[in-house]
């Protein structure tokens, strides 16, 4: 648990490295946030004290509502104005910081060791960086939609909570450790699932790119129904893994909510028992449950997300680790260039392999003649490209 941290933390500062050069749009994002945070905490104060002016049947201050109205009509449009502002500039950030990466991990594949190429499928490489990049979009997306916009909320919220009642507030910060327990369960247990989600898919797109690109082949040697049981397998891997995955990150709602209900029927009940002795008028009453729907939400979200930056940290692991990947060794200075050559090829007693442990190819004897083709075939990884 402690590596899938420290990986976790490692992605996330990478990430953030390649955003650096909008951090113009993050700010801009961020006083966005603030605004739309803060406006929408208002709206129930103005609510508030739009109810404590309607007494009963017959006693309605209608001239005291008149500029509460204005007053909430306008913060509304300023709120959902901020809003599109804020979601603009997030969705900026996220789709120019994985255009970036993508672009990287492109530039990479040009001087990518041939070792690298070997061991991995053609399909793999292509679904990591065309369906992952995708994938760390929506996670990156939903981070700074929701996971930023949630945390201001929950502190806000609190202030002005604080400011109508106290002890209301200790109520609903003291249930607040199950959301969190709730949060740190779905966490702990999707990350290796949606791992093993995108591994499974990359091996599918390998299969597939492989299938149609040697689609001649296929059928010169009647291969189709071998191939069919090996999409089946590996479709039926990627259903079972992704089943799991959906199982636990679907849990986040419901237990969330559950969590939530609890918040707002004990704020509901000891908030009615203070109204009785006058502690605080009904208005204040209503504005506090809207508080406390307020502040639950963003657990709710706030536990989606971590879900989906799960599997966002996943697909960005595989992602840069193309990234990663040492160049190909130049040639040096002194190299020696080949010069009279007759086409033909001699390979006497060869051994080779990328890894001291795993063998690749050994005592391999082979004379190929001008003008003869030599077809090599084995599984990916076995050392054909070499």
């Amino acid at each position: 648990m402690k590596d899938k941290k420290e990986n976790s933390f490692q992605i996330i500062k990478r990430l953030i490295k390649f955003s650096a050069p909008y951090k113009g749009l993050f700010v801009m994002s961020l006083v966005f946030a603030i605004i739309n945070v803060c406006l929408t905490l208002y709206a129930p104060i103005i609510v508030g004290k739009g109810i404590d002016l309607i007494v009963e049947r017959g006693k309605v201050d209608f001239e005291g509502l008149k500029p509460i109205i204005t007053n909430f009509v306008i913060v509304v449009a300023i709120t959902a104005l901020s809003q599109w502002l804020m979601t603009l500039c997030t969705n900026k950030i996220t789709y120019l910081t994985v255009r970036d990466v993508r672009k990287k991990a492109f530039d990479k594949l040009g001087n990518a060791k041939i070792s690298f190429v070997d061991s991995h499928s053609h399909g793999d490489i292509i679904s990591r960086i065309v369906t992952d990049t995708e994938t760390i979009a929506d996670g990156l997306l939903m981070g700074f939609n929701q996971l930023f916009t949630g945390v201001l909320t929950i502190l806000v919220t609190l202030f002005f909570m604080a400011r109508i009642n106290l002890k209301i507030t200790l109520i609903v910060v003291l249930l607040t450790p199950v959301s969190l327990f709730v949060a740190r369960f779905i966490a702990k247990n999707t990350f290796d699932m949606f791992s093993l989600q995108s591994r499974t898919r990359g091996e599918m797109t390998s299969l597939i790119e492989e299938m149609i690109n040697a689609q001649k082949v296929v059928k010169a040697f009647g291969y189709e129904k071998r191939a069919e049981e090996r999409f089946d397998e590996i479709n039926g891997r990627l259903e079972k893994c992704g089943v799991r995955a959906l199982f636990f990150s679907a849990l986040t709602n419901p237990c969330t909510r559950f969590v939530n209900n609890l918040v707002y029927a004990g704020v509901g009940v000891f908030g009615a028992v203070i109204a009785v002795g006058a502690s605080i008028t009904v208005g204040d009453l209503t504005c506090f449950l809207t508080y406390a729907n307020q502040y639950t939400k963003p657990f709710n979200e706030i536990s989606g997300v971590v879900t989906e930056l799960q599997n966002a940290f996943v697909c960005a692991k595989r992602v840069f680790e193309i990234i990663d990947d040492t160049p190909t060794e130049q040639d040096t200075e002194n190299a020696y260039a080949l010069t009279d050559i007759n086409g033909d090829v001699d390979i006497d007693n060869v051994y080779f392999s990328y890894t001291e442990n795993q063998k690749l190819i050994e005592n391999l004897n082979l004379h190929v003649k001008s003008g003869e083709k030599v077809a090599i075939v084995g599984p990916t990884g076995c050392g054909k490209t070499t």
